[in-house]
């Protein structure tokens, strides 16, 4: 047996103020799309805006249904819409925050499982990584320079 080791390398910022000036207003919108999340069932609300190469920023956020398994993710539901609608525009940035109705979150929330490996065949598809930030309501940013820090076996069309 041989055992490896998977580093991922993230950036930590104390506060949004750190940002710089792009990814703070990036942030911002983030945070006003994710305040009209429809989340009725977790009340957990993420917003998700993308940057992509030509200047156009997507939004989404997370759409659930009484059918858990019909709801769609921020991260999806705007990197779908970029694909849709921009399909040969590379996406550059993506900003994602999280809320809950519950608590506050200051905890910076990455994207789920799901929503990694949707990015992954994004950044596959145009052969350059996207630059992901995530935060909770307030506090801590994070930022990974690729989505391989967040999902280093990405699972892809080599395999099929």
């Amino acid at each position: 047996m041989k055992e490896i080791e998977i580093k991922s390398v993230l950036e930590v910022f104390d506060s949004f103020d750190e940002l710089p000036e792009d990814i703070q207003k990036l942030m911002h919108q983030s945070m006003i799309v994710r305040d009209k999340a429809y989340a009725p069932y977790s009340e957990f609300l993420v917003g998700a805006a993308l940057l992509l190469e030509n200047g156009e920023v997507i939004l989404g956020n997370n759409q659930e249904n009484a059918c858990y398994p019909s709801g769609l993710c921020a991260e999806r539901t705007a990197i779908y819409y970029a694909g849709a609608n921009f399909p040969e525009v590379p996406v550059l940035k993506m900003a994602l925050c999280a809320k809950s109705l519950k608590y506050q979150l200051l905890t910076p929330t990455p994207p789920c499982g799901a929503c990694r490996q949707a990015i992954g065949e994004y950044e596959l598809k145009q052969k350059k990584p996207i630059e992901i930030y995530f935060m909770g309501e307030t506090g801590k940013v994070v930022k990974s320079k690729s989505l391989v820090n967040l999902l280093p076996l990405t699972f892809d069309n080599s395999y099929l």
